[in-house]
């Protein structure tokens, strides 16, 4: 499960940094809700690797720089990889929600749904490209591992 779990991180950052180089390339045709999503999907995946390691979160919808965002992907990969090599798959986690409300989850039900939270707004960020005329790379998993 650790070697799955690795690649699919792997996968993840691989087109996290492809999409940021289209973002760069671009960043004048794009509309403002591209680099807010795309904050968004960096900031969830470090609130979530922040409940697990129990340190300070961004907030959901903080807005970064989009000279920034290669860098926090690369430390949410990497912190993300520290946890894959650290915790049981198992081990529960508790932690607050953004609203303040108290819950519990696996390590390995969190990896997943940071995984599953990356791909759903990927396809969001995709759709955006096309609709304003830019190509975009493709990111199906198949190809990657292709």
């Amino acid at each position: 499960m650790e070697d799955f779990f690795k690649d699919i991180f792997e996968y993840h950052h691989h087109m996290n940094q492809t999409l940021i180089e289209v973002f760069l390339k671009y960043h004048q045709q794009v509309s403002e809700r591209t680099p807010a999503m795309f904050s968004h999907c960096l900031n969830a995946h470090q609130i979530w690797n922040s409940r697990i390691l129990e340190t300070t979160p961004f907030e959901v919808n903080q807005l970064h720089p989009l000279e920034n965002f290669k860098i926090i992907d690369t430390i949410n990969y990497r912190t993300t990889l520290k946890i894959i090599d650290t915790y049981e798959f198992g081990e529960p986690i508790v932690y607050l929600n953004s609203k303040g409300e108290p819950y519990e989850n696996s390590v390995q039900d969190i990896l997943f749904h940071i995984s599953n939270h990356h791909t759903h707004h990927k396809g969001q960020l995709i759709s955006d490209l096309r609709k304003y005329g830019i190509t975009p790379p493709v990111t199906d998993y198949i190809f990657y591992k292709r």
